[in-house]
Formats: structure tokens, C-alpha cells, sequence
């Protein structure tokens, strides 16, 4: 991602426009391009609030709890490849903001949070309201500014955006102080930008490049190992072309899915944890494993010292500090993922001495895979729902044009599984974090960047409860979201721990929220309380028609209460601490599994 240039505001170098530190902040954001906001306003920014309603290129989304707000900009900038802002006040307010910061950090979102501090002369005496939340963000940011002058408010507003979606994307907290949006000095654009030590590298070393294509040339059992930063470089037209070219299988990570057509012949699914059998053996068994974008996170890897056992491994990344940080690569590029795709593909090209290499062998593997482990689930024998098949009839019924975003935990596998996924910014989930509660706002803030699409929620009761607040918001603002409850009325991935590796002792996972006649709350009633059209699904036969209802309504928003069977699980699976060959595709096996 790159800065835009921006327009030069009225006022010369000469005699520049004297701003408040308020109506800077203001200024700098409409001048580089920011639309759309998402915030909640309290005592020591609202200096800033007082300015920004009277901005009349900025719509300012009022939402009902903080991290709404900061899981709302994620889903606005994942689902448009544009830096999504959320504002707090200070204290509670910004501390609520901290956990979607970290989920913004840990999966690469540009994201900007503005915060109101205290005043700087009251900094340190423990006032009303006061926490350092540059501190408390330093370790989940790319950077954290603390802005006391209104002098230097349009470097930082740029610096925040320049650094927010360039290089690796990523958070940025801009922290100002009460009396800098307070007081007044001369609006200087474009400012300077100095930012000592900050050069991401974008463009690849060439012999390293040449050193991958001859890898590739040469090997008889790659693998693409494809992650979010092929996304977020928005390099999959890139990717697109190398594959074909090549000829070789490509696996697309959990923050990768879309990054390459689900219905492209060389795609084998989903690698890691609930990845499909034939992506994870593909894996294990390759003899070169090239890495786009990817971290080697352990719910990829599994046990490291026994992932791709066999495999020489090319590491394309951004990110110099994810470089052999899991696994030692023995090509590392450093570099935009878009650049180093074209790159290693002219690159490929030139060292193919007269035919692509002969893959035929390796195919045969892996269709043999496909055959012998479809990706399926059984149907339940409690009469209640499938969850497979409710999410996979939301997916085909409304298409791969729209938006999902899910949850954490069960629903947010099933849906990565079994949801068609044919372009980029189609998924949205929180996969480093694993945040309950993403899901309804990141759908909210996806609606507001994508307006014409259909919006899907894919959600938990378990995580419906921790952000269903902002219906409220939504209804208000227009913003006709579609929530599918997955409603198996527990906390169904630690459910399905408990029953695989804790002998069926179910601890504190039951909700309550749909089975046995108990439902509290009643999510139905709920969705009317809110202004929202509220169904509720129990029947196969009645799936169907809810899900045309929910696509077809658009003055509201829209959720469906989806009663599931609480004995479904995620398969395939890879127990935590054990290598990938030990994947089971059936729950038949669980036995022999032990977690480490």
C-alpha cells in the first residue's frame, strides 16, 4: 500500500491557515483521503468532536463500545484496501480500543486510532481519566505518537498514515493531549515527514530472486505456502500468473483465503489445524515449499521441527523479522509480495531451459488425495441442524461477490471451509488474535467501505454477545448488515477440546442461548429490540428461504437465528504441539491423539 499525493489546502508557506490542534487533525485526514470514521466520544477529545461535526467530507460512525470501533476500521480497510480510523477518548476509552489494535497488529491492518489525552500539565498525577496508552500500545503497534503542540499535528497525522500502510500494514495510535487540540498554530501541507530508520524494503535483491526461480525450476514437488500479505500487497493477479505458469499445487492460508480462486485446479484448500488433508500432506510431503506472504504460524506449522520435513523452502516477506524467524529459509527474500511475484516470475521464465517441469507425478499424488479425502461433515443425529451446511448455503446462495466476515472459534472454520472463495477481501476474521467479537463490526465497517455488496456476520452465540451492541449502531446509520448465528448454545471449539482431550468434562461452555427451550437471551427478540428483522431457523427445509430473505432485505439489518447441533465438530484436525502428518479426518480417531 502507498500514500496518494493530496491537495495543498488554502494558504500559502507564506501565511498558512491558523487551525486549532482540533481542526488539524480534521484537516490533515480529509486531505489525505480518509472518508469514513468510527468512534465514541468523551471529555478529553471532544475538542476534536466539536470539530469534526461541522466536516462535510467526513462521515463520523457513532458507535456503542470502542472496540466496535476499532474492529468496524479493521473491516473497512481489509474489505477495501483502504486505512480504516477509530477515535476514543482517553482512559477506558482508549484501553477498549486495545484489543482491536493488537488483532490489527498481529494480522497486518492499516489502522489508525486517534486518542484524546489529558491535559499535558496534568500528564503523570494519575487525573481523571489519564493512562498512558502510548505505553500500553508500544508492543502492538508498528508506532504509538504522543502529540502535545498543535504545530506538529499535520507531520503526524502523515507520519501515522505513511507508516500505517506502507511496508508491512499495520496500527498506528496517535495520542493527543487535550490542550494540543485545544490551542493554536499555523496548518502547514504537505508537512515533512522525517522518520529516521523507517525504509521498508519493497524491491528484492535480484541473485535471490534468480535463486528461487532455479529452485523452482528444478524441484519436483512445490508447494505455494500462500498468507495474508499476498492480500494485503494486493499481489493475487501476481500469484495468479506464477501458479498457472508454473503448474504447481497452491495452499492459501487462513488470512489467505481468496488470495487465489477456490475454483482454480491448482488450489488445494486450506493448510494447518482445519486445513483439508490433501493442502496439509501436500505440505508435509513437497520438496520445495515456496512461502508468499506467509508467518509459519504454529497453527500452520504444528510441531515446527516436523513441518515439511523434506522441503527446501523460498520465504517471501515484507517483514525482514519474519524471515527464518520459524524455519530457516534457504532463499529469504525481503520484499513487497507483488514485486517479488512478478519478479520471481520473469525470473522462472528465463530459467526454464525449453518446458515446464514435469509435475505429472505430483499431480497424481495429490488428486489421489482429493479422491480419498474430500472436505464433508455428517449429518447430525440430534435432529437439530448442520453448521456445515447452513454456512455453505449462505455462501452459494449469495455468492462469491460479497463479504464474510466471522467470528473465532468453530463457526469461523467452518466458514473458512466451507464458503466458495474467488477474489481477495472476500474473508474477514481475526486470525492472529483469535478475537471473540470481531465479527459483527468488521462486518459493519465492511459494509460502510462496500457499500453495493452483501455483507455477511458469520457468527457464535458466543461471540454475537461480546459486540451485538452495535446493531444499534447499524440500524441508525443505515447499514444493512446479514448475521448468521451459528447457535449451538455453547462455546463450541473449547466444547470440542473438552470432548477430545479433557475426557467430555464440558467446564463452563454451555450459553444457554438455544437448546433445551432455554434461550437467554433470545436472539430473535433481540434483533427486534434493535431494529433489526429477526428469524429464527430450526428446520432444514427453512434454511434456504431465510437466507433469500436476509439478501433481499436491505432497509435493516437482518439476523438469523440458526439453531445447530452442539455435537458438530471441525474436521479435519491437528491437535496443538503435534506434527502435521498426524492430521485425522474423522472424529473416530481422536483417541489416539494426545495433546502436548
Amino acid at each position: 500500500m502507498s500514500t496518494e499525493s493530496t491537495p495543498v489546502p488554502k494558504g500559502s508557506p507564506s501565511r498558512p491557515e491558523i487551525l486549532t490542534g482540533s481542526g488539524a487533525i480534521l484537516r490533515s485526514l480529509e486531505l489525505l483521503g480518509i472518508t469514513d470514521v468510527f468512534g465514541l466520544p468523551g471529555g478529553a477529545i471532544m475538542p476534536f468532536y466539536d470539530e469534526l461535526m461541522s466536516s462535510k467530507g467526513i462521515r463520523h460512525i457513532l458507535v456503542r463500545h470502542e472496540q466496535g470501533a476499532g474492529h468496524a476500521a479493521e473491516g473497512y480497510a481489509s474489505s477495501s484496501n483502504r486505512v480504516g480510523v477509530a477515535i476514543a477518548t482517553s482512559g477506558p476509552g482508549a484501553t477498549n480500543l486495545v484489543t482491536a489494535i493488537a488483532d490489527a497488529h498481529m494480522d497486518s491492518v492499516p489502522l489508525i486510532a486517534i486518542t484524546g489525552q489529558v491535559f499535558s500539565t496534568s500528564m503523570g498525577t494519575d487525573a481523571f481519566q489519564e493512562v498512558d496508552i502510548v505505553g500500553i500500545t508500544m508492543p502492538i503497534t508498528k508506532h504509538s505518537f504522543l502529540v502535545t503542540r498543535p504545530e506538529d499535528i499535520p507531520a503526524t497525522i502523515a507520519a501515522a498514515y505513511h507508516i500505517a500502510t506502507t511496508g508491512r500494514p499495520g496500527p498506528v495510535l496517535v495520542d493527543v493531549t487535550k490542550d494540543c487540540q485545544q490551542n493554536s498554530a499555523p496548518f502547514v501541507w504537505p508537512p515533512k515527514v522525517d522518520l529516521p530508520g523507517y525504509r521498508p524494503v519493497t524491491k528484492a535483491h535480484g541473485k535471490q530472486i534468480q535463486a528461487a526461480a532455479q529452485l523452482l525450476a528444478e524441484a519436483k514437488r512445490p508447494v505455494f505456502y500462500v498468507g495474508g500479505g499476498v492480500i494485503r500487497a494486493q499481489a493475487s493477479p501476481e500469484l495468479l500468473e506464477l501458479a498457472e505458469l508454473v503448474g504447481a499445487p497452491v495452499v492459501t492460508t487462513l488470512m489467505a483465503r481468496g488470495a487465489f480462486p477456490d475454483s482454480n485446479r491448482l488450489n488445494l484448500g486450506m493448510p494447518g489445524m482445519h486445513g483439508t488433508v490433501p493442502a496439509v500432506l501436500a505440505i508435509q510431503e513437497s520438496d520445495l515449499l515456496i512461502s508468499l506472504g506467509a508467518r509459519f504460524d504454529d497453527r500452520v506449522t504444528g510441531k515446527p521441527s516436523e513441518f515439511a520435513p523434506h522441503a527446501k523452502v523460498i520465504h517471501v516477506d515484507i517483514d525482514p523479522a519474519e524471515i527464518s524467524k520459524i524455519r530457516l529459509a534457504d532463499v529469504p527474500i525481503v520484499g513487497d509480495a507483488k514485486d517479488v511475484i512478478a519478479d520471481l516470475t520473469v525470473a522462472f521464465r528465463d530459467a526454464l531451459t525449453s518446458t515446464t517441469p514435469d509435475l505429472t507425478e505430483w499431480w497424481v499424488r495429490l488428486d489421489s488425495l482429493r479422491a480419498q479425502f474430500p472436505l464433508g461433515y455428517d449429518e447430525p443425529d440430534d435432529g437439530l441442524l448442520s453448521p456445515q451446511y447452513v454456512i455453505e448455503r449462505i455462501g452459494q446462495i449469495t455468492g462469491p461477490e460479497a463479504v464474510y466476515a466471522a467470528g473465532v472459534g468453530q463457526h469461523q472454520m467452518w466458514a473458512a471451509q466451507f464458503i466458495k472463495y474467488e477474489r481477495p477481501n472476500a474473508w474477514l476474521n481475526s486470525g492472529g488474535a483469535g478475537t471473540m467479537g470481531y465479527g459483527l463490526p468488521a462486518a459493519m465497517g465492511a459494509k460502510v467501505a462496500e457499500p453495493d455488496r452483501t455483507v455477511w456476520a458469520i457468527d457464535g452465540d458466543g461471540c454475537f454477545q461480546m459486540t451485538n451492541q452495535e446493531l444499534a449502531t447499524c440500524t441508525i446509520n443505515r447499514i444493512p448488515i446479514k448475521v448468521a448465528i451459528i447457535n449451538n448454545s455453547s462455546l463450541g471449539m473449547v466444547r470440542q477440546w473438552q470432548t477430545l482431550f479433557y475426557d467430555g468434562r464440558h467446564s463452563f461452555t454451555d450459553l444457554n442461548t438455544g437448546h433445551d427451550t432455554v434461550m437467554i437471551p433470545d436472539f430473535v427478540k433481540m434483533a427486534d429490540a434493535y431494529g433489526a428483522l429477526g428469524i429464527r431457523v430450526t428446520k432444514k427445509e427453512d434454511v434456504d428461504a431465510a437466507i433469500r430473505l436476509a439478501n433481499e432485505t436491505n432497509d435493516r439489518p437482518v439476523v438469523i437465528d440458526f439453531i445447530v447441533s452442539r455435537d458438530s465438530m471441525v474436521w479435519p484436525m491437528v491437535p496443538q504441539g503435534v506434527g502435521n502428518s498426524s492430521v485425522q479426518y474423522a472424529r473416530e480417531h481422536a483417541p489416539e491423539w494426545e495433546e502436548e
